[in-house]
């Protein structure tokens, strides 16, 4: 096993470890551990929420989580020699679940889905689906299934949904400008148009006094995916993968969390992968003037693995950029037509028992494939959802005799 560089007492919370990790991005935050290029490290990882989710048949906790803690990221991790312009070359070898079979944390033998409340987060369907619902599952080796949504069972394309390099201050203050700019056009949306710094429950490693008061007032908030690369949901950053970070400060500072066993593409749910605590393995290099020397000056670069399941049949679903509630036509919105296409296949689910929730949760989970298939034919944008067959333990294949309708149970849901 590598040197473990970062670890966590799954027992505890993240500011409460020994070295506490953070939930902000910020260029003064110091780093916990230095390895050299080179090496292989082990980095521990609590669960994004830092356990606020429990294992029951309540979405209550859903409903209710601080967001203002997460996500709980596990270092910086520095890297000796790293300098700005360089590329920080990332190799995940390995990852998975807490190593336990059972216990109370997401991690230790089961994971769990969320469909965030539209007060509290929202997602990708937030106007169809505004309250909270959970689903939770149980780690079987590589698969998972659940009792929240019988009939589906899966191997996981196990991968970290954020890791990212520190940001400069010029950086951070250019995220900071525009995304205060983004707010300022609708500031009363619900869910927000973006979410900006907040000084609540800041947590900065072993920061204290005026230097964690800074990191409060200036910390960009993890949520989206920016140029240090951070939470970008990408479910094939599995075993394998290698990946070019962009360097903004000296040592790099890596960091990162948020770990899923599956994740179907776009994570719609805004909690649509199956969260759990773990670890993952590094190797670091160096590729020293990289971001000139590749043209990597805004975003990562990646190389994805060879390891995850490959899967051979699928039913699809389009969607296409017009609002069919209102029969407004988009120009080129692949956003909307994804929308769309997912919309699609939760309508297609239901007619077999599925609740339009349990589809939903079903779709934030799986190895579903969203792909952009058309942007070029005016108006209409095309996209499409591929959901594989194999993940069913009935035929879900439209046929003479019309669907398999069975009675499929329950979510979780809010009280």
């Amino acid at each position: 096993m590598p040197e473990v560089v970062f670890s966590v007492d799954q027992a505890r919370s993240m500011a409460d470890q020994a070295v506490p990790g953070h939930n902000r991005w910020h260029p003064d935050i110091p780093p916990a551990a230095v390895v050299r290029p080179g090496q292989e490290f082990r980095v521990e990882c609590r669960e994004w929420t830092d356990g606020q989710i429990g294992n029951d048949d309540s979405a209550n906790d859903v409903r209710d989580v601080d967001l203002s803690r997460c996500h709980m990221l596990s270092g910086p991790i520095a890297v000796e020699g790293a300098e700005p312009g360089d590329l920080l070359v990332v190799d995940i070898l390995d990852l998975g679940p807490v190593p336990q079979e059972t216990g109370p944390v997401p991690g230790q033998g089961w994971g769990y889905t969320g469909i965030f409340a539209r007060t509290n987060g929202g997602g990708f369907l937030t106007d169809r689906f505004p309250d909270a619902y959970k689903a939770v599952w149980d780690f079987h080796g590589q698969q998972a299934t659940s009792r929240h949504l019988p009939g589906v069972r899966f191997t996981g394309i196990t991968h970290p949904g954020l890791f990212g390099t520190a940001p400069s201050a010029d950086l951070l203050a250019r995220w900071n400008a525009r995304e205060r700019a983004l707010i300022a056009t609708d500031p009363d949306r619900v869910p927000p148009l973006a979410l900006p710094p907040l000084e609540e429950n800041t947590l900065a490693g072993t920061l204290t006094g005026d230097a964690l008061a800074a990191v409060a007032r200036e910390g960009a908030r993890t949520v989206p995916a920016r140029e240090n690369g951070g939470n970008h949901d990408i479910k094939n950053f599995s075993r394998g993968s290698r990946v070019f970070y962009p360097v903004h400060v000296p040592g790099a500072l890596l960091s990162g969390g948020d770990l899923h066993f599956s994740q179907g593409d776009g994570e719609i749910t805004f909690c649509g992968a199956i969260e759990m605590g773990g670890f993952i393995d590094f190797h670091v290099d160096l590729i020293k003037g990289g971001m000139e020397k590749y043209g990597v000056t805004t975003n990562p670069v990646f190389m994805p693995g060879d390891v995850e399941p490959r899967h051979t049949e699928f039913v699809s679903f389009i969607g296409i950029s017009v609002d069919h509630d209102t029969d407004t036509n988009h120009y080129n919105d692949a956003t909307l037509a994804y929308r769309n296409a997912c919309l699609n296949a939760i309508a297609y689910l239901t007619t077999f028992g599925y609740s339009p929730e349990q589809a939903y949760l079903l779709l934030g989970a799986a190895p579903i494939e969203g792909r952009i298939s058309g942007v070029v034919d005016i108006p209409n944008a095309c996209c499409s959802l591929y959901l594989p067959t194999s993940i069913f333990d009935f035929d879900i294949r439209p046929g003479a005799e019309g669907p398999r309708r069975a009675d499929r149970g329950r979510c979780a849901t809010s009280s």
